[in-house]
């Protein structure tokens, strides 16, 4: 999202330059992954994310969903990846929530062996629903934590974005605090807007200090789009920490 005026390979030399530690992005089977791997080595930064796809709610769907994240984890696997973001999929209007979260686990705790095997963690991002991802079936971080717990490995966690669970919910830091043990990523962007950290209503200063507080030592994932030049956003972030 910061660099998207950018081909997709200069966006990972750019983050880079600026200081960014690791990169992430979001679907890689559109992606030229040599490439990627290319400018990955010529920045100094290893690949840490990417997407695993498929869509989890729908309990005729688990089959295809589950062998795409098993794709997914052999990907991850062959470029060092060590996260892969998941997201549960839509709301299905003909199915109660129980069947739904029901599937979710299921199709987590198949591919979770694998997943430990290959040293890659699954991380399940809540979206809002207020404003970007109407009808999307997670949203709230309980309910995230719950399945988390339902799976039962330590290699499927939950993906806590501040923007995100700023608009469902709040009590971004007590949150963090309480339940730093299952969460295995991290993603930053204010509110309103989805901009960088600075230009909304979150204390980031105070949030980055929380998670520092908490012992967690992974990494946090910028995803926002600049309010102006995109060096200057990373470089104003980068600074907070």
């Amino acid at each position: 999202m910061v660099y998207e005026d950018e081909s997709f390979a200069q966006r990972v030399r750019r983050a880079g330059a600026v200081g960014a530690d690791a990169v992430e992005f979001w679907g890689w089977r559109e992606k030229d992954l040599d490439a990627l791997e290319s400018a990955a080595a010529d920045a100094g930064v290893p690949i840490i994310g990417c997407l695993a796809g498929g869509t989890l709610t729908d309990p005729d769907e688990i089959d295809g969903a589950v062998e795409t994240i098993r794709e997914s984890i052999e990907t991850a696997a062959a470029l060092g990846v060590s996260t892969l973001i998941a997201t549960t999929g839509p709301e299905q209007d003909d199915l109660g929530r129980d069947v739904q979260r029901e599937a979710v686990v299921d199709a987590l705790s198949r591919v979770a062996p694998e997943a430990e095997r290959a040293g890659v963690t699954i991380a399940l991002e809540p979206l809002n629903t207020a404003v970007d991802h109407p009808g999307h079936y997670l949203s709230r971080s309980a309910e995230g934590f719950a399945i988390v717990d339902d799976v039962g490995s330590p290699n499927v966690k939950l993906l806590y974005e501040f923007y995100h669970q700023q608009i469902t919910e709040g009590n971004v830091i007590q949150t963090i605090t309480e339940h730093v043990d299952r969460i295995g990523h991290f993603h930053v962007a204010d509110v309103p807007g989805r901009h960088e950290p600075g230009t909304g209503e979150l204390d980031y200063e105070t949030i980055f200090e929380a998670i520092d507080d908490t012992g967690y030592d992974g990494y946090v994932g910028c995803e926002f789009s600049p309010t102006g030049d995109p060096d200057e956003a990373m470089e104003a972030v980068l600074a907070m920490r």
